[in-house]
């Protein structure tokens, strides 16, 4: 198989764009929204570098480039708010690599765009990888494809303040439970509260979606991060012997429950990640990603690495 990624973000400089080299010059490039969104539909992923933006520079051209910024509601991973609906990146030891994957695929709303702001860059590593969705999924095997076309059951396990994983309370960035009912039954999810506070929550998605401009199929779903075998087998087996696999904090099935296999989960956690073209950041780089078109992880690092995020539909 060819691994080598047939394609990779458009890097923007001030001089490409003929504009000065600060956080005013950007706001001239991304103040033409109907360019910009044209150009992120065709490019997938744009980065913006050497225009010597700052955190505290930054919220203006967030307001361009994500018209509706989007909390993080329902989001799986440890994140830290910031600012109005800005978040840490995954805060994910720094010594693993995080596979690629959709932003909130999971769920039954997901943002349409991601940005991200590179405050400081690492020491070493660090980069974030991009696939293109549609070529990973034109990369599974037939049969594995195929055995996703009902779709996947994800189960979340959020306890009430003291546990694995995320509290419930952080997930859906609320303490009333009137609230986080609201929202799941709008979603059409299962949900239960169990006896010692925590809340479990079960839903059926697509394994793959339809970009609405573009007509590509992409493969669109996290199966591979919500298996233990996506894991590794150190982690796993750990997890392994303290909860059984319905207690674990989040885990996958096909539709149906059938088990996925762990051989399957490694094919679309490797390829994924075979795909990917790495962006090394520089500090000041902000990314624009197309969400459905464009799969991102992270790659090891040392030193401090900070990277915000923000969101929008």
């Amino acid at each position: 198989m060819n691994t080598t990624p047939s394609w990779s973000p458009l890097v923007i400089t001030p001089q490409d764009a003929g504009v000065e080299a600060s956080a005013a010059g950007l706001l001239r490039v991304v103040g033409d929204t109907a360019a910009i969104s044209d150009q992120l539909v065709k490019e997938k992923a744009l980065i913006f570098r050497g225009f010597g933006v700052t955190e505290e520079t930054l919220d203006p051209v967030m307001d361009e480039l994500l018209p509706n910024r989007l909390a993080y509601v329902h989001g799986n991973s440890p994140r830290t708010k910031v600012g109005k609906n800005v978040y840490t990146s995954t805060e994910y030891p720094q010594e693993f690599t995080i596979s690629m994957h959709n932003e909130m695929s999971y769920a039954a709303a997901w943002p349409a765009r991601l940005l991200f702001f590179c405050q400081k860059a690492a020491a070493t590593g660090g980069a974030t990888p991009v696939t293109d969705s549609a070529l990973w999924l034109a990369s599974l095997d037939d049969e594995v494809r195929e055995a996703f076309g009902g779709g996947v059951r994800y189960q979340q396990n959020l306890h009430d303040g003291l546990g694995l994983g995320k509290s419930w309370q952080d997930t859906f960035e609320t303490t009333d439970r009137g609230v986080v009912e609201e929202f799941l039954t709008r979603t059409e999810a299962e949900y239960a509260w169990q006896r010692d506070g925590s809340l479990r929550v079960r839903q059926i998605r697509p394994a793959t979606a339809v970009h609405p401009v573009t007509g590509d199929e992409v493969w669109f779903n996290q199966s591979d991060q919500w298996h233990p075998a996506g894991l590794g087998d150190d982690t796993a087996a750990a997890l392994a012997q303290i909860l059984s696999a319905d207690e674990l904090p989040q885990s996958v099935t096909f539709a149906d429950g059938s088990p996925i296999p762990d051989a399957t989960i490694l094919q679309i956690r490797d390829r994924g990640l075979e795909h990917a073209r790495d962006c090394d950041w520089n500090t000041g780089d902000l990314m624009l990603i197309d969400n459905m078109l464009v799969s991102h992880g992270r790659r090891p690092f040392t030193g401090t690495r900070r990277v915000l995020v923000a969101m929008s539909d």
